[in-house]
C-alpha cells in the first residue's frame, strides 16, 4: 500500500495517530496550492472529532501558516474547544492549546484573552493551584511580548510565590529566570542579577542552567561587560552541547546575533579576544568558524594580515549555514542595535 492508499484509509478510518504518522510524507508529495488547502480542509474536519487532536493540530497549523493563513489553522483549535466545552478538563486542554496556538502565530493579544478564559475556568471550577499558576505565568510572557513589562511582572510573581508554595522547584526556577527577563527589560540589572544568582545557586536540570546563563549574559551586555557576557554565553554552549539540538540551536543562535551586534559597534578587539573560548569546543569545522570570526575582527580593525588568515580559516569551513553568516559579516557593516 503506497503513502496515498494509507492516507485515505486512514481518513475513512479516522485514525488520527496514522494520519500524524503520514503527515509528513503525504503533504511532502503534493505538487500544488490548491490541492495541499483541499487536503488540509479533508484533515482538519477529521482532526477535530480526535479525542487527542492537538498534535496533528500542530502539523496542520503550521502549513496553514507557511500559507500565510495562519487564521485557519487557528479556526481548528477554536471548533475543539467548542466541541470540549461540557466537559471541564477537556476544555481547558482546549482553551490552553488555543491560546499556545495563538502564541505560536504572533498574536499575543488573542493569546492573553484565551488564557484569561482559561485562568477564570481554574480558578471558578478546577481549583488546580499548579495550573493556576501555569496560566499565570503564560500570560506574563505574552504581556511582556505587548511590551507591558510591569503587568509581566505582576502576574509571574503571583505565578512564582504559588510555585514556591507547592515546592515545585522547576517552575519555581523557571519563574525566577523570567522575572529577571522582565527587569533586565526595564534596566533594572541589580534585580535581574540577584534573581539569576538565586537560580544558580540552587540545585537546577541544564535547561534551567542554560536559560539562567543566556539572561545573565543579557544582564552583562546590558552593562557593556562585553567579556563576562561572552563568558556566560560559553557557559552555555558548553552545557548545551550535551543536551539537544533545540537547546544548542536556541544558545548558538543567541551567541552570533549577539556577535553581529559587537560587530556593528565595531567592538572588534573586544570579539577576537572571545572567540578562541568557543572554538576549542568543536572538533568539527565549527572550530574554524569561530577563528575565521577572530580574524574577520582583526581585519576589521586594521589588521591587513588578517585577512590573509580569515581567507585560509573561511576555505576550511564546510558547513553552508556558517559560511553564510561569514559571507554576510564581510560586506559592509549592518546599522544594526547591540542586544541577545
Amino acid at each position: 500500500m503506497n503513502v496515498k492508499e494509507e492516507w485515505e484509509k486512514a481518513l475513512a478510518e479516522k485514525d488520527c495517530e496514522k494520519l500524524l504518522e503520514l503527515f509528513d510524507d503525504y503533504i511532502d508529495i503534493i505538487e500544488d496550492e490548491e490541492t495541499l488547502r483541499k487536503e488540509l480542509k479533508r484533515l482538519g474536519e477529521v482532526a477535530v472529532q480526535c479525542d487527542d487532536p492537538y498534535d496533528l493540530l500542530h502539523e496542520i497549523g503550521h502549513v496553514y501558516a507557511h500559507l500565510d493563513d495562519a487564521e485557519a489553522g487557528i479556526e481548528l483549535y477554536k471548533k475543539v474547544v467548542e466541541r470540549k466545552k461540557d466537559d471541564p478538563e477537556e476544555y481547558a486542554t482546549a482553551l490552553y492549546y488555543l491560546a499556545d496556538a495563538y502564541e505560536n502565530f504572533g498574536m499575543p493579544k488573542n493569546a492573553i484573552e484565551t488564557y484569561e478564559r482559561l485562568l477564570k475556568l481554574e480558578e471558578e471550577v478546577l481549583k488546580s493551584e499548579r495550573e493556576i499558576a501555569l496560566t499565570l505565568a503564560n500570560l506574563a510572557i505574552n504581556y511582556d511580548d505587548l511590551g507591558e513589562t510591569e503587568k509581566a511582572i505582576e502576574l509571574m510573581e503571583r505565578a512564582r510565590e504559588i510555585f514556591e508554595k507547592l515546592n515545585d522547584e522547576k517552575n519555581h526556577m523557571i519563574s525566577l529566570i523570567d522575572l529577571a527577563h522582565f527587569h533586565y527589560e526595564l534596566g533594572d540589572y541589580d534585580t535581574a542579577e540577584a534573581l539569576i544568582k538565586k537560580v544558580l545557586r540552587n540545585p537546577r536540570d541544564d535547561e534551567i542552567e542554560i536559560n539562567a546563563k543566556l539572561v545573565e549574559a543579557e544582564i552583562h551586555a546590558g552593562r557593556e561587560d562585553y567579556d563576562k557576557a561572552f563568558k556566560a554565553l560559553r557557559d552555555a554552549l558548553l552545557k548545551a552541547i550535551n543536551v539537544n539540538d533545540d537547546v544548542f540551536g536556541l544558545v548558538f543562535d543567541t551567541l552570533v546575533d549577539f556577535i553581529e551586534g559587537l560587530f556593528n559597534e565595531n567592538a572588534y578587539e573586544t570579539i577576537a579576544k572571545n572567540m578562541e573560548g568557543f572554538a576549542e569546543l568543536f572538533e568539527d569545522d565549527t572550530r574554524h568558524f569561530f577563528r575565521a570570526i577572530a580574524e574577520l575582527a582583526r581585519w576589521r580593525a586594521g589588521d591587513d594580515a588578517a585577512k590573509k588568515r580569515f581567507d585560509e580559516l573561511y576555505a576550511k569551513v564546510g558547513n553552508e549555514e556558517l559560511r553564510s553568516i561569514l559571507d554576510e559579516w564581510k560586506r559592509p557593516k549592518l546599522s544594526l542595535s547591540l542586544g541577545l
